[in-house]
């Protein structure tokens, strides 16, 4: 009998005040496990609150910067006392800047570098060792499509999940012994307050051609939502998931399996 149930798991849901962070979070809370969730703003983590208690949960925001190792070491330590060991982390925290390579500025290039694979990197350093005290443990990184594909100016952003991934494999390589299971969740073109505008009626009220343009390559017809991603975040923390390690789990609606419609 597989085990869905995360009760009295503690987890940490990097950037998890909205969007895709937020959908995952309430999905583990659902399946019973205490969330925390970490901002760079004091307006976010309210509003994360908020969302949450308007979700019918209760979820504990608290200011950190994942490109910060001094910061993330001070969040582990707060959530530890205040809840108990960390058992999930979801390493959902990541930026995406869309410029050209010969336009795009060396320090624009390192912050998404920073915050979408070095801040990975710091946060899972930070919660390894507990992980490895307690004799278990669940990392889940958020990779994306842009992990096995490139586009059109987004070079840094598709390099940095890229190299997620790998650091992915690499973390269930250097600690599956210990029953510490590491594995990622790519997700496909996803509905969400970022990607409105994508989606938006153009006045004469046709879609917008990137609208059109991702549903016809998606098998399911549709943008995902993150409610689509929170089954997928509860099955690769929980128990039923403790012989999956190092796996890239697409949710995209198939568009990895699709080559299009014919013309």
């Amino acid at each position: 009998m597989y085990c869905f149930d995360l009760s009295g798991k503690v987890a940490l849901v990097t950037g998890g005040a909205h969007s895709i962070g937020f959908g995952i979070g309430v999905g583990l809370a659902k399946a019973g496990a205490t969330v925390c969730f970490n901002c760079t703003s004091e307006v976010s983590r309210q509003q994360g609150i908020e969302r949450y208690r308007n979700a019918g949960i209760t979820a504990y925001g608290y200011l950190a910067d994942v490109c910060c190792e001094e910061q993330i070491t001070a969040l582990i330590g707060q959530i530890t006392a205040a809840h108990g060991s960390i058992d999930i982390l979801v390493n959902n925290a990541g930026i995406i800047k869309r410029t050209p390579m010969t336009q795009m500025c060396v320090s624009d290039f390192r912050h998404v570098i920073d915050v979408d694979l070095v801040g990975p990197f710091i946060c899972a350093k930070a919660v390894l060792p507990g992980m490895l005290e307690q004799g278990h443990g669940k990392i889940i990184n958020i990779c994306s499509l842009m992990s096995e594909f490139g586009r059109e100016t987004v070079s840094a952003y598709a390099a940095a999940k890229g190299g997620l991934k790998m650091l992915t494999r690499n973390i269930c390589a250097e600690y599956g012994h210990a029953n510490i299971q590491c594995n990622a969740i790519a997700p496909g073109y996803i509905a969400t307050e970022q990607t409105a505008p994508l989606r938006q009626l153009q006045p004469d009220g046709s879609r917008h051609p990137f609208d059109r343009f991702i549903v016809s390559k998606t098998p399911a017809g549709r943008w995902g939502s993150p409610e689509d991603l929170a089954g997928p975040a509860v099955f690769l923390a929980s128990e039923a998931s403790d012989f999956v390690n190092g796996q890239i789990l697409f949710v995209d609606g198939g568009i990895q399996a699709y080559i299009g419609k014919q013309p």
